[in-house]
Parts: C-alpha cells; sequence; structure tokens
C-alpha cells in the first residue's frame, strides 16, 4: 500500500497516568480499510493508547496523524474528543457506550447530533443494517449486551465516523 492509503499514523506515543508513563513510545500505523487489533495482557497499555488516540489522555511525547477521506491531514494530539469526533475518528469504550436509561431512538438522535438536519436520512439507512433496532423503542437498559453493542455500532454509522476505535470486539 502506498502511503495515500494511510488513514492513522501513531509516532513514538508516550502516555500514562500520574507521573507514571504506560506507553514508551508506541508506534503504529492503519491503512485504509484495514482492521486493526492492538493484543495484550491487562494492563499492557491497550485502553491508554486508544484513549491517548481520542485525546481523552494528554501524551507526553509522540504523534498522531490521521488522513481523512478527502485527503487532509490532522494533528490529533492536543485536540479535544468532540474535535476528534467531528474529523470522523470516534472511542467506543467497552461497555459504556450508549445511555441506558434512554431509549433506542434517543440514543440515535444524540448520536447524531453532529449531523443536524440529516438524521431522517441517515436514520433510514443504518435501520437497514441494524433492523431488530427498528422495532425497538425500550429503554437501552433493558436490552441485552449484544444488542447495547448494535446500538452503539449504530450511532456510529449515524455519524459517518470513518475511523472507528474500540476498547473490547465482541
Amino acid at each position: 500500500m502506498s502511503a495515500g492509503d494511510l488513514v492513522l499514523s501513531v509516532r513514538d506515543v508516550k502516555a500514562g497516568y500520574v507521573d507514571e508513563n504506560v506507553l514508551h513510545g508506541v508506534s503504529i500505523d492503519v491503512q485504509r480499510g484495514e482492521v486493526v487489533a492492538v493484543i495484550g495482557p491487562n494492563g499492557s497499555g491497550k485502553s491508554t493508547l486508544l484513549k491517548t488516540i481520542y485525546g481523552l489522555i494528554r501524551p507526553r511525547g509522540g504523534s498522531v496523524v490521521f488522513r481523512a477521506g478527502n485527503g487532509a491531514t490532522h494533528d490529533l494530539l492536543g485536540l479535544p474528543p468532540y474535535a476528534i469526533t467531528r474529523l470522523g475518528v470516534n472511542f467506543v469504550p467497552q461497555l459504556a457506550n450508549v445511555f441506558a436509561e434512554m431509549s433506542v431512538r434517543e440514543n440515535l438522535e444524540v448520536g447524531a447530533f453532529v449531523h443536524k438536519g440529516r438524521f431522517e436520512d441517515r436514520l433510514a439507512a443504518v435501520l437497514d443494517t441494524f433492523p431488530p433496532l427498528a422495532s425497538d423503542d425500550n429503554e437501552v437498559i433493558e436490552l441485552y449486551l449484544g444488542s447495547r453493542g448494535r446500538l452503539g455500532a449504530a450511532v456510529l454509522r449515524l455519524r459517518e465516523q470513518h475511523q472507528r476505535i474500540r476498547t473490547e470486539v465482541g
């Protein structure tokens, strides 16, 4: 693949908590269309890496660069998570990825806020992809864990996210 196919480049990232680094110079590249898994034991820094990419943890060194679908490159370091989401990158935590006290539709409406005025069009396309969600207007707390995961994925589809960062795939 050419350098033009590179959508995410993480270089020599150092990050951690308080005064202790968990990441000591991590580098990773993600090519367009590629699925990349970061595998390791508990406490090895997988979630720290993803949170650093998404702006939830400030790195102490290194670089994180995202190339959008239009070819524009963006340095993600120092950007707040909402700005990273607007660029097309999103973070999906393992469990807390939807609002349990809200209905399925309400979660989808909140998830689509970055595309004001286009919700109904996007909703129809997403519900075609996730048909069980179309008939379920229950509170999310009543959904099984797998259905919550599908709802989280549906929210990302509504946002038209280019890059998804997940802490667990299940």
